[in-house]
């Protein structure tokens, strides 16, 4: 009979803690390795821009519009600006880089009821093609109507600064300098604020009857279209680079070829602004794509490499003591 109290281990015993020490010990190994796998290896690749959108988002405020029946404007009407962009998915996988084909109406009450993009007050359609990390313009795919620049489009570049970008104004068919504004909440969720102006500026001409410019000895004659915008504000996500609020001011206007003064006033927005219900929409991608780029690149690391800090040391020490275990020392 033993003449001590204790009892040997069993051999059962000995045997089972080696295999749940090294399961320990290699967990931790894992998830300390995972952490910065996460950080630095998955969370780049994860900043894409999508290729599957399928978005829609509307502007509505008060201005005037040039009405071709009574050949006058029109003030004090509402002006309804939607924006609809779908992913060319299979041009956007074959060349690696985000095609949108976007399409954008311009409404007035009586064309808005007709629901047919073709009979809006104006109607254009665009292929923007982007670097799908950097945002950057990316010549290629069909682009159109005209090569495009800027840093900041429909969308920012990921990780959004607190400086200046050039944001491209398809009217104008150029990129805008919009600055640092401070910071302001969209129902209630935080962002950048950019803010903006286009000074009067010639994008073209039109043929129209010379008396609608001031020339009414002309039949004809190709008048000057001018376009400014006294307002532009942007809000933005600064994790994912998503507009959750949009503010423009447009003005498009005639002038009498080589005129310095404004014979008509095509279109004047003033203060046109995302819908309650289009920033609703926009907040809540914002913060399904921000949540999700926070998960994978600070929750998760952290986690993994608190846990991993934690198991590796008891996984050690449980080794060590199953080692020892069979032969009592």
């Amino acid at each position: 009979m033993p003449v001590s109290g204790k009892s040997a281990p069993s051999p059962a015993a000995a045997t089972a803690a080696p295999p749940l020490s090294l399961a320990v010990l290699g967990l931790g190994v894992f998830l300390l390795v995972l952490a910065p796998l996460l950080a630095w290896y998955v969370t780049p690749r994860a900043k894409v821009t999508p290729v599957d959108v399928d978005v829609t988002t509307v502007f509505t405020g008060e201005g005037g519009y040039f009405d071709t029946a009574a050949l006058k404007t029109r003030d004090h009407r509402q002006i309804t600006i939607t924006r609809h962009v779908l992913g060319d998915v299979a041009a956007s996988e074959k060349s690696g880089r985000a095609v949108w084909d976007v399409s954008t109406t311009v409404d007035t009450p009586q064309t808005l009821a007709l629901k047919d993009p073709r009979r809006a007050f104006q109607w254009t359609t665009e292929r923007w093609v982007t670097d799908r990390r950097s945002n950057a313009p990316v010549h290629c795919c069909a682009e159109a109507p005209t090569r495009f620049d800027g840093e900041a489009y429909l969308k920012f570049p990921f990780d959004v600064q607190k400086r200046g970008y050039r944001w491209w104004d398809n009217t104008l068919g150029a990129a805008v300098p919009l600055r640092f504004a401070g910071t302001r909440e969209v129902r209630g969720y935080p962002g950048y604020r950019f803010t903006g102006t286009v000074p009067a500026t010639r994008t073209g001409s039109r043929q129209v009857p010379g008396r609608l410019v001031g020339r009414p000895r002309q039949g004809q004659i190709q008048a000057e279209e001018w376009y400014a915008n006294s307002g532009i504000e942007l809000v933005v996500e600064p994790r994912t680079g998503r507009i959750m609020n949009a503010v423009l001011s447009p003005v498009k206007t005639l002038r009498a070829p080589g005129s310095r003064r404004t014979a008509v006033t095509l279109l004047r927005g003033e203060r046109l602004e995302f819908t309650p219900a289009t920033q609703r929409a926009q907040v809540r991608l914002a913060k399904a794509d921000s949540d999700k780029l926070v998960l994978v690149g600070r929750t998760l690391p952290v986690t993994a490499a608190a846990a991993g800090a934690v198991l590796v040391p008891v996984g050690v020490v449980w080794v060590v003591r199953g080692r020892r275990t069979p032969d009592g020392s």
